[in-house]
């Protein structure tokens, strides 16, 4: 009696190891796929094709001499991707809290600034939220995020309405009172009286002077994007 009892012990001791080693491997993934779920894409254009588009037809150049203004249905926030217990977790947090405005000269977008309310970026998970607005970005020193455009932007020949342009541009980005540089592509389009542009900017945190936690547990990458789509219509 006494040796099978041992072996059940040991058995139930194995079985133990197991299902904590399960737990380990499994909470992460759970967490990931079934608690966050799967992050929302990278922003782009919606725009659907018309028939303007279908036919060719360009939009004159006069037509866009102006200024437009970031309308309703717009929204921008951040994409990270921390390591939760070895396990990749995408972590998407976005706000409609967007303001800003487009100078435009016929083919040339000559000033564009844009500004972001940073305290109401929100992703699926308040203590997460807290930490972003309190330690990383410091929202009562710096509660928003700018981005104003620095280089003249030509387009190379005129816009057709519910066709999809990609535009490099050059600005200065400035999070949590730092200002850098930026280069990157944005995808454009006019559609009806409006258009839409989006995008994703590169960054690193320590550019801004912000560090990315390390709770050894969790772990968020010295990388990440800040993301847009902006509605646009005339101002």
């Amino acid at each position: 009696m006494q040796k099978r009892t041992k072996i059940i012990i040991g058995v139930a001791a194995g079985v133990v190891v197991v299902l904590g080693a399960t737990a380990a491997i499994a909470g992460p993934i759970f967490y990931r796929d079934v608690i966050v779920g799967e992050a929302d894409a990278a922003p782009t254009v919606t725009a659907a094709p018309t028939a303007e588009a279908s036919d060719g037809a360009s939009t004159d150049a006069s037509d866009l001499t102006g200024t437009w203004v970031v309308s309703d249905g717009s929204f921008a926030g951040y994409r990270v991707d921390e390591v939760l217990n070895g396990t990749d977790v995408t972590v998407v947090g976005r706000t409609e809290q967007v303001d800003g405005t487009l100078e435009v000269q016929e083919l040339s977008l000559t000033g564009a600034e844009f500004t972001v309310d940073v305290a109401s970026i929100a992703t699926d998970s308040g203590n997460r939220d807290d930490y972003f607005r309190d330690n990383a970005m410091r929202v009562d020193e710096h509660p928003t995020a700018t981005f104003v455009l620095t280089d003249a932007v030509v387009a190379d020949a005129q816009p057709v309405a519910g066709e999809v342009q990609t535009i490099e541009v050059t600005g200065a980005l400035t999070l949590a009172g730092v200002t850098n540089p930026v280069t990157f592509e944005l995808e454009a389009v006019l559609e009806g009286d409006g258009g839409q542009v989006a995008g994703s900017i590169p960054i690193t945190f320590a550019d801004y002077g912000v560090e990315a936690p390390n709770l050894g547990f969790v772990s968020v990458e010295p990388e990440g994007f800040v993301e847009f789509s902006l509605q646009i219509t005339r101002g």
